[in-house]
């Protein structure tokens, strides 16, 4: 058990610390502006991922309807706690928000999508793409709703969802698997290219946003520390157990299962503080929660891959 653990740290979490070490050091020493190739990711890297990842993905209608019920089943399961926490601390509306945020969206992509890669291969990240295809529509729809129900309109909801180029490359490349077109070798390979950069370019941006978290410095309320402790228990130890409750429900195996059950158990997502600023669901303590879940997962996660595997 040691041993593998350690072996899991040096594979894969020696790795992928090194742009997050060098993206927290830029940070600190250059006050370094991630604005810049957040969008150049958003935009460009991702969606070269997950065209590259689903037009060459070994994938199964199985494995697409199996994550999709566990997508669903699993937010409702983690919508259903937040609510109950909520209830029971007497949280307010804002922190009740932004405790649903963090109960319910992980890092799946910026974090997930690297760690799955060295974790499990490249059969590991084909497995992933369905899932993290489905999280950026949650995120888009749903998350808008937990963030801001009395602002919440459907019409808004889904001009979001397609503002994002990454859906728009999922449908192209789904087209193209289906009928058979396959891409030139010269610009299959400048794709290929690309989807490579998405890595090491999301974990240094990962490491400067882990540095400063926004709205860190104004006092505390009993209610946001109520709901930073809640917040983390539900994160770090509930997500996992209902996640894995819920996989053997559906009676997912193979590599699916692993691969799901780390991607549901990820830190809190970025995106949730910025629904959350937008918003007004209590910033200050979901930055926070994004803060020490990321942190505590560098030894937490390395568990859950070797008991997983």
């Amino acid at each position: 058990m040691f041993t593998s653990f350690f072996i899991t740290l040096y594979h894969v979490f020696l790795p992928i610390s090194l742009p997050v070490i060098g993206g927290i050091l830029l940070k600190h020493f250059k006050d370094w502006d991630t604005r810049p190739l957040s969008a150049f990711s958003l935009y460009i890297l991702s969606p070269a991922l997950i065209f590259h990842t689903l037009l060459h993905a070994e994938i199964t209608w199985t494995d697409v309807t199996s994550t999709f019920w566990f997508s669903i089943l699993n937010l409702i399961a983690l919508w259903a706690l937040a609510e109950i926490i909520s209830r029971i601390f007497g949280l307010g509306a804002p922190e009740k928000a932004g405790l649903t945020l963090v109960s319910t969206f992980t890092n799946c992509v910026n974090y997930g999508l690297p760690l799955v890669l060295l974790a499990f291969g490249q059969l590991g990240l084909d497995k992933a793409s369905v899932y993290v295809i489905g999280q950026m529509i949650i995120v888009n729809t749903v998350g808008i709703f937990f963030a801001a129900r009395s602002e919440f309109t459907v019409k808004n909801a889904m001009l979001s969802v397609f503002r994002m180029p990454t859906i728009y490359a999922a449908v192209i490349a789904v087209i193209m698997r289906s009928s058979g077109i396959s891409l030139p070798d010269a610009l299959d390979g400048g794709v290929s290219m690309m989807a490579t950069g998405y890595s090491p370019i999301v974990l240094a941006i990962l490491g400067a946003q882990m540095l400063r978290p926004k709205g860190d410095t104004a006092p505390w309320q009993s209610n946001v520390r109520k709901a930073f402790w809640a917040g983390l228990v539900v994160r770090l130890v509930a997500a996992p157990i209902l996640a894995w409750l819920i996989l053997k429900a559906l009676q997912v195996e193979g590599t699916l299962l692993p691969v799901l059950l780390i991607l549901a158990s990820m830190p809190t997502a970025v995106n949730a503080v910025i629904l959350a600023e937008q918003f007004g669901a209590s910033p200050q303590f979901v930055s926070r929660c994004i803060l020490w879940t990321t942190a505590v997962s560098m030894v937490f996660l390395p568990i859950m891959i070797v008991m997983s595997s």
